[in-house]
């Protein structure tokens, strides 16, 4: 992992705790969570920035060819997202102070903790902007 070869992994945890605002979409959900489940092997395996007290499982949903895309409904939102889930992972646990903004199948795929947000599916991969929208208000302390 790049953080741990260029000595970022703690410098990222504190700024983290410290309230830097974060977007992680996929892996980078993955990376935000305290704890990772399946979280890989061979020295390769994805190590948590714990920007968000929540428990993820990676490739949840499966591999490659079980992708999906899903119209959910989002915290906050009028209409429904719609998400593109690649390989995508759920969260299986949140800590009291996470808000769990969207799910797919009964999964959570969408959670805000502070100013960390973090999403199972790609919004980029739309032409919706809403949650990238979200993000910018996080930073700017608007939401």
């Amino acid at each position: 992992m790049v953080s741990r070869h260029l000595d970022l992994l703690e410098p990222l945890r504190k700024r983290l705790a410290d309230g830097l605002p974060a977007y992680g979409a996929c892996a980078g959900m993955i990376l935000l969570a305290s704890e990772i489940l399946d979280a890989g092997a061979n020295g390769r395996e994805a190590v948590p920035l714990r920007g968000i007290d929540m428990t993820v499982r990676r490739n949840a949903f499966g591999r490659q060819v079980d992708s999906f895309e899903s119209d959910i409904a989002f915290s906050g939102l009028d209409e429904p997202v719609h998400a593109v889930f690649i390989r995508a992972p759920w969260v299986e646990r949140v800590g009291a102070g996470v808000q769990v903004l969207a799910r797919a199948s009964h999964h959570m795929v969408a959670v805000r903790q502070g100013s960390v947000l973090a999403t199972a599916f790609h919004p980029e991969m739309t032409g919706d902007r809403r949650i990238h929208h979200l993000f910018v208000d996080i930073v700017n302390g608007e939401a």
